[in-house]
């Protein structure tokens, strides 16, 4: 696949400091400042790395990406959790909250170039959910599986890290429905597409599976500070 077919579908149109960023997708995001984005740009982690990763435009909110939305009723969900694991197990949105809740405040990456900084959500974190399932593999893979077939992948191990959760609430209200209610992944440091919006599954595997925009070309460590948007 040539790289132009592949980045086509999310291109930019347009930067207007401080007014919107058009892509090609729904939605409109209304960028920050350019002084103020001037001065994101030169701030860094805590790793050392820019709080802003290359190529991308810090913007003031996170809004509908598309996509194939699931039922936002908490009453409809159940995610299982399954795969090369001692126990699997199925569970409902009650379920879901009597697990360890957490509050995290983390930055997030989209592939089509916007960063939305300290965004907050609420949720728990995906090693308390592996803990209760105990996977037979330490080197494998988790399968984020949504509703309507969409699937991406991580590593285990990076599954197992703090800032690794599965989320239900965005800055302090429950998760709309276009940005993944009743419960999505949040991946904070990898493109947003690793973040599977309305979640049914997740997978426990010891080879990788390409998820579904994988398969069409993305990057499947997709490192937005290594620009990794797209397979070469």
């Amino acid at each position: 696949m040539k790289d132009d077919n592949i980045l086509s579908r999310r291109t930019f149109l347009g930067v207007a400091a401080g007014t919107v960023i058009n892509i090609g997708l729904p939605g409109l995001f209304a960028a920050i400042g350019e002084a103020r984005q001037q001065e994101l740009t030169e701030e860094l982690r805590a790793d050392g790395k820019p709080r802003i990763p290359p190529g991308q435009t810090a913007v003031e909110q996170i809004e509908n990406m598309g996509g194939n939305p699931g039922s936002p009723n908490p009453d409809h969900f159940r995610l299982q959790v399954y795969g090369e694991v001692e126990n699997p197990y199925t569970i409902n949105f009650r379920d879901f909250m009597e697990f360890e809740q957490v509050n995290i405040t983390c930055d997030i990456h989209c592939v089509t170039g916007w960063t939305l900084l300290d965004s907050s959500w609420s949720g728990v974190l995906l090693s308390t959910l592996l803990e209760k399932a105990r996977p037979t593999t330490n080197d494998g893979f988790l399968v984020y599986e949504a509703v309507k077939g969409y699937t991406t992948s991580i590593p285990l191990a990076e599954a197992r890290k703090n800032n690794i959760f599965l989320a239900h609430t965005f800055a302090g209200e429950p998760l709309p429905r276009p940005n993944g209610a009743p419960v999505r992944a949040v991946v904070p440091d990898k493109y947003l597409y690793k973040s599977a919006k309305w979640m049914k599954g997740l997978k426990i595997v010891s080879k990788d599976e390409l998820g579904y925009w994988e398969k069409l070309g993305y990057s499947n460590s997709a490192d937005p500070w290594k620009e990794e948007r797209y397979s070469r």
